[in-house]
């Protein structure tokens, strides 16, 4: 049996499983992704595009309802994860953003616009041309989806399957060029410009350190008292000269143990203490010395947040509360609002404030009951959430209005992002809300786009040599206008007029272009996590910017 009739073999019995099909084009997207070339490599994004093309090119097609579900799953995701973050950006410096990113990705659509009609290219390949020139999937998914809604109307001669090809094969001939071009312009622009990312990230890090009481290594240790002038010391001067008003100090006498400032201490008490390693050099070594514990099964510690809702704690101060006395716990660090807060003694509880304490899970579980309720690192997802959510973003996106003749509107890419923002924007504010564990989230962003790109990847295989033979060159040197440009307008307006550092500018460009690939880049480069930030000041704008661009670029 030769290779052709080897090959046809395969072809046949692919067609006869679908399911195992569309599940070869993720498996061998990923391996395209993951090949470097130097430093290089294409990512799951392009490698599941390009897979997805080659099977397209041999009739393979995935089910459109199942593309649509990948598309809700990813749109919906990446709103959840952006939205604390795009709250945090609004009030602070949340116009410089928006500007920077309305000013790329208006260059990106003026440019893609202009093309179109410059090439006259066919109905829909316009918004191919942006998706892909921008490495952006929402403006894609966008694109494809008003399509399908209706909400553009087809020139005489043009099916919606036509004009939805024409974007997938627009989007496939550029995306490529446009995710090396953005790299490479992300990565050699700043050396260009004479510009040491390592150096600025260093100097914001610096410039915007801010004081934190989280301690830091905390261990639970067993000390025996030595001091034979400890007896004679008051419970206020013990509290003044060997406490940190945070560590936790239970006493060991006559088999039994009780708070430290219910009997004071005395020469031969066993001492437990929960604390950072700090406290114990500075303070509990200068009257006692380490011994071994004698570990028992409860003793095992756990980290846990607690929600506050008990309103006869509500309004008291730490000191009142007394948590360290009260059930054994440290406390780490007191979240309101999404925002760390500043502790001491005389700090007020409110509600939905977030405390992160450290102790044996049944002390946890009891300051839970009493004071609200226990939220840990959990595994389970809020089903009911995540399904509504993704319901009210499809809501949301159904509703319109007309310009020109075209009917325009969030669409559902939109809503699913307006839904996804809204409900994790409200799960950092009160994290028993809307769970969604961070591995969960990524499965769905990456599994939900990585459906939807082998869906766009089979779709544009049938006729990409075609689309390439017609207008491949033209294309390409358009998709790299889209690319470039908008990069060099919006360096020289974030860095000249709105002055966002260098450090976080870069980053902030590839947030408007909604690059993570770029981003990544950018962060080596810089060899800190600073860039991150300006990243996600234009991240959440952009998707919204460029989800609403998606539908109207169909005008051209």
């Amino acid at each position: 049996m030769n290779l052709e009739n080897l090959g046809e073999l395969f072809l046949t019995f692919l067609n006869a499983h679908r399911d195992i099909a569309f599940f070869l084009v993720l498996g061998i997207g990923y391996i395209l992704g993951n090949i470097r070339i130097g430093s290089f490599s294409l990512g799951s994004v392009a490698g599941v595009l390009f897979a997805g093309l080659i099977f397209g090119y041999y009739g393979f097609r995935i089910n459109s309802a199942a593309q649509m579900v990948g598309f809700a799953l990813f749109i919906f995701s990446v709103g959840y994860q952006a939205g604390p973050g795009f709250v945090t950006v609004l009030k602070q410096d949340g116009l410089k953003y928006f500007t920077l990113a309305v000013v790329v990705g208006f260059t990106g659509f003026g440019i893609a616009a202009l093309w179109a009609n410059m090439l006259s290219l066919p109905p829909g390949m316009s918004a191919g041309l942006l998706a892909g020139g921008l490495t952006s999937s929402p403006t894609l998914a966008a694109a494809q989806e008003a399509v399908h809604a209706g909400s553009v109307k087809f020139p005489d001669g043009w099916s919606e399957d036509q004009i939805v090809d024409n974007i997938a094969m627009g989007y496939a001939v550029t995306y490529i060029f446009g995710l090396v071009g953005l790299i490479s312009m992300i990565k050699f622009l700043p050396k260009l410009l004479k510009i040491d990312l390592e150096k600025e990230a260093e100097n914001f890090e610096t410039s915007k350190q801010e004081s934190t009481t989280l301690p830091e290594n905390v261990v639970l240790r067993t000390y025996r008292i030595t001091d034979p002038e400890i007896k004679d010391l008051s419970l206020e001067v013990l509290r003044e000269q060997y406490w940190d008003k945070r560590s936790v100090v239970k006493v060991k006498r006559n088999e039994m143990f009780f708070p430290i400032d219910e009997k004071g201490l005395e020469t031969g008490d066993i001492i437990e203490v929960l604390g950072p390693r700090k406290y114990f050099t500075e303070k509990i070594s200068k009257i006692a010395e380490e011994i071994s514990p004698e570990w028992k099964g409860e003793d095992v510690q756990d980290t846990a947040q607690v929600v506050i809702s008990n309103s006869d704690v509500i309004g008291h101060t730490l000191e009142e509360v007394a948590i360290h006395r009260r059930f054994g716990l440290m406390l780490m660090e007191i979240r309101r609002n999404g925002k760390h807060v500043e502790d001491d003694e005389n700090t007020r509880v409110e509600q939905n404030d977030v405390l992160t304490v450290i102790g044996t899970p049944h002390q946890i579980e009891a300051m839970g009951e009493y004071m609200g309720q226990v939220e840990r690192a959990g595994v389970e997802t809020d089903m009911i959430t995540l399904s509504f959510g993704i319901v009210m973003g499809l809501l949301i996106g159904s509703l319109s209005v007309q310009v020109a003749g075209v009917s325009v509107g969030l669409g559902a890419a939109g809503g699913l992002l307006a839904s996804g923002l809204f409900i994790g924007y409200r799960r950092s504010v009160k994290p028993t809300f809307a769970q969604l564990p961070e591995a969960t989230r990524w499965f769905l962003m990456e599994f939900g786009l990585l459906v939807f790109m082998a869906g766009v990847g089979m779709r544009a295989g049938s006729g990409i040599i075609e689309t390439l033979q017609h207008n491949g060159l033209a294309l390409v040197a358009a998709g790299m206008c889209v690319t470039i440009i908008p990069i060099l307008v919006g360096y020289a307006v974030g860095h000249k007029i709105l002055k966002i550092s260098p450090a976080l500018i870069f980053g902030a460009i590839t947030g408007a272009m909604t690059s993570g690939a770029a981003l990544s880049v950018v962060i080596k480069e810089a060899k800190s996590p600073v860039p991150a930030l300006g990243y996600t000041g234009t991240y959440a704008f952009a998707n919204i910017l460029l989800v609403i661009a998606g539908s109207l670029i169909m005008i051209f």
